[in-house]
């Protein structure tokens, strides 16, 4: 099982891969990203159906098309994503090879790590009601958070009076990254579903990885550090919570 995923996910990498070289935009990974998840969640299910494998499917099937069609909605027409543009610039002549490596295969090991959950093939047992619960009302949560967030984003982005400004009413004023709080929240609920079906530590690595990359890798710092010069930044960070959402702020 974990080979064939892992084949699976390499072969849909270097897919993605040789698309993005023909649109020259490899920003394209980020759209993939939803869709491979989904992929996983779908051949698994299909080749070891099970109880949990199904609703496996569906969370990740709801989840990975809401971010696909959000992204190639907010990517559509434009260029190359700034992150990707910049490494396009400082890896030069090796820039097919670095995005080979450093971009597709490294996201899909990612990846791969992410989807234990969905790995674990055993059914549920007879008191594994109360969790199935638990962890699809987390997903919810989460999914739903994530989901309010982007489009508030979008709306600001979309108004050319914002053009410029930081966003920081909504969702955005109780912490500075409510989407990838809400993401976070997303992979924790879908482990909590997974835990009847087989090896709880294996499973524990994917909400502790995404947790551990948005927070401290390739989510949060990356944006803090590009937005540190924004002239609105500095009082947004000093009244705003970082990632975890001040809940007390919906009182008031």
């Amino acid at each position: 099982m974990y080979e064939e995923v892992l084949i699976l996910i390499v072969c849909f990498m270097t897919a993605c891969f040789s698309i993005a070289q023909i649109l020259k935009d490899n920003s394209i990974i980020d759209i993939c990203w939803g869709i491979g998840f989904m992929i996983v969640a779908w051949y698994i299910h299909l080749n070891h159906p099970h109880q949990g494998s199904f609703i496996k499917l569906l969370l990740v099937t709801i989840w990975g098309l809401r971010l696909a069609l959000y992204l190639f909605k907010r990517n559509k027409g434009k260029a190359e994503d700034w992150r990707y543009a910049e490494m396009r610039k400082a890896w030069g002549k090796k820039f097919l090879l670095y995005s080979f490596i450093k971009v597709f295969m490294l996201q899909g090991a990612i990846m791969f790590l992410i989807s234990l959950p969905l790995l674990q093939i055993g059914n549920y047992g007879r008191n594994s009601l109360p969790i199935i619960i638990v962890g699809i009302s987390i997903f919810c949560f989460g999914f739903i958070w994530e989901t309010i967030a982007d489009w508030q984003l979008m709306n600001f982005k979309s108004n050319k009076l914002n053009k410029g400004k930081l966003m920081t009413t909504g969702l955005w004023s109780l912490s500075r990254h409510p989407n990838y709080f809400g993401e976070m929240v997303v992979w924790w609920g879908i482990f909590i579903v997974s835990i009847p079906n087989g090896n709880v530590f294996i499973s524990l690595v994917s909400p502790l990885l995404i947790c551990f990359l948005l927070a401290r890798v390739s989510g949060v710092p990356y944006l803090e550090r590009r937005f540190k010069s924004h002239p609105e930044f500095s009082d947004y960070l000093k009244r705003t919570n970082k990632l975890i959402p001040d809940f007390r702020l919906l009182l008031k």
